[in-house]
């Protein structure tokens, strides 16, 4: 039976093609990502390979810079209005195999494999009237075509590529079930469906595919195969988390996450905000991590992330005593050494498997805290992780009270830095950042340190 709980248990970890290559990845450079997470990130918890957007266009990026997406692209489907990997890019899936050869081999690697796909229904397969698996009828005893299943009144506001479904016609869940079904055979371990979680062409009703995620919900498991279900982009609807958390195990809380400070700055009020809503097989999800080499497949140059190593240490820390998905958007082959240590630090990265939940102690425009707590919710503090986060722009002293974070009695006699390994001693009734030998926090700067 499909678990939530049992597919999703702690965060999920791993790579996804988009930061870096855009629509244009192919199976050697998924191979490459692939083996190098084995053979380097693998045993500290990273475990997905995630292909990105428009696997199925055999032209993707051909257009770059003037167009992400091709309008009016023909991209690879099969007899059911089902997309299918363009063989192309990816030669393994010939023959009508799909990725099954790619997942097998990811799978020989000990890793998982996940694909990307846009809510809905291929718009050419609508306007074909093409087949889809069903055995429903018209009521003219005809069968039920693509067209008669998609909702052309529900669109993307980016992508020129798809239908909504229409959950009340005849087939609709069919049509999901077929392509669930497929995924299960190609051995999809995680499907990220995007244009869904806040679907952003419509202002007045960003939740619009609801009834999608719930057809999508149920497809995932009348498949027979547990998958992880992500949902994008953001920013998620807050109003709607129950359903979310019924739904699905993973949903943007922001749209498309860039190595910018003033989206990272942001990223504290959204947590903020959805933070009694983590665990359990729920996550709401941060984005992907825009760290080491970036965006060669947007037409304008590969660049090296934007955020500082203050910057990159904050974003790291925010994420993992949030609790958030991990999913590296760098291209792995080129990890820079600082960028590896910051992506194996199993003290920091441990952080997101601690079943107790972590909650924000106080926020101001120029700092946070964030407290986890150990796993006996010691009252004297034992345990306890503190992420002191400096915001401004200028350095700092970051400081709290024991008391703001519900410690009763203070128990503990020494911190311990999660990104140094430094150990210093404390006392008194509150910890700051300036008592360890580094002082005050560089600007955009943070402190990471466990109680003992």
């Amino acid at each position: 039976m499909y678990s939530k709980n049992t597919v999703a248990p702690v965060p999920p970890m791993g790579w996804n093609s988009y930061d870096y290559y855009n629509t244009m990845v192919n199976e050697a450079q998924v191979r490459a990502n692939a083996e190098y997470m084995a053979k380097n990130l693998k045993e500290y918890g990273w475990e997905y390979i995630v292909i990105d957007i428009q696997w199925s266009d055999p032209d993707a990026g051909k257009k770059n810079p003037d167009y992400q997406y091709i309008p009016f692209s023909h991209f690879c489907m099969d007899e059911y209005s089902r997309q299918i990997p363009a063989p192309n890019r990816f030669p393994s899936s010939a023959g009508g195999k799909g990725f099954k050869p790619l997942a097998d081999y990811i799978h020989s690697l000990g890793l998982k494999f996940g694909i990307h796909i846009m809510r809905g229904i291929p718009r050419i397969a609508a306007h074909n009237h093409s087949a889809i698996k069903t055995d429903k009828k018209t009521e003219e005893g005809t069968p039920v075509t693509a067209d008669l299943v998609a909702n052309p009144y529900s669109i993307s506001r980016w992508n020129p590529d798809m239908y909504g479904v229409d959950y009340s016609k005849p087939g609709a869940q069919d049509y999901y079930d077929s392509i669930f079904e497929l995924y299960a055979e190609w051995g999809v371990d995680y499907v990220k469906v995007d244009d869904i979680c806040n679907t952003n062409m419509y202002a007045h009703n960003p939740y619009s595919a609801e009834k999608e995620i719930e057809m999508i919900a149920k497809a995932i498991e009348h498949s027979g195969r547990g998958m992880v279900l992500s949902l994008s982009p953001g920013p998620a609807v807050i109003e709607k988390a129950w359903h979310l958390k019924k739904y699905a195990n993973m949903w943007r809380i922001t749209d498309d996450f860039w190595d910018k400070w003033e989206l990272l700055k942001a990223m504290f009020e959204r947590c903020e905000v959805w933070q009694n809503h983590v665990g359990g097989g729920n996550w709401p999800d941060c984005d992907m991590l825009p760290l080491g080499m970036l965006g060669e497949g947007f037409g304008h140059g590969k660049w090296r992330t934007n955020f500082t190593p203050a910057e990159q240490r904050t974003m790291m820390t925010l994420w993992c005593i949030f609790r958030s998905p991990l999913m590296i958007g760098a291209d792995l082959p080129q990890l820079d050494d600082f960028t590896a240590k910051l992506l194996t630090n199993k003290a920091v990265l441990g952080l997101t498997k601690e079943n107790s939940g972590s909650f924000l102690v106080s926020r101001s425009e120029n700092h946070a805290v964030w407290a986890q707590p150990g796993e006996e919710h010691d009252k004297g503090g034992k345990g306890w992780t503190f992420a002191f986060f400096n915001l401004a722009e200028e350095e700092a002293d970051v400081c709290a009270l024991w008391e703001e974070a519900g410690i009763e009695t203070p128990d503990v006699s020494a911190a311990k830095n999660l990104w140094t390994g430094e150990t210093c001693g404390i006392k008194g009734n509150s910890l700051s950042s300036d008592a360890f030998s580094s002082g005050k926090l560089a600007p955009h700067d943070c402190l990471l340190v466990t109680l003992c």
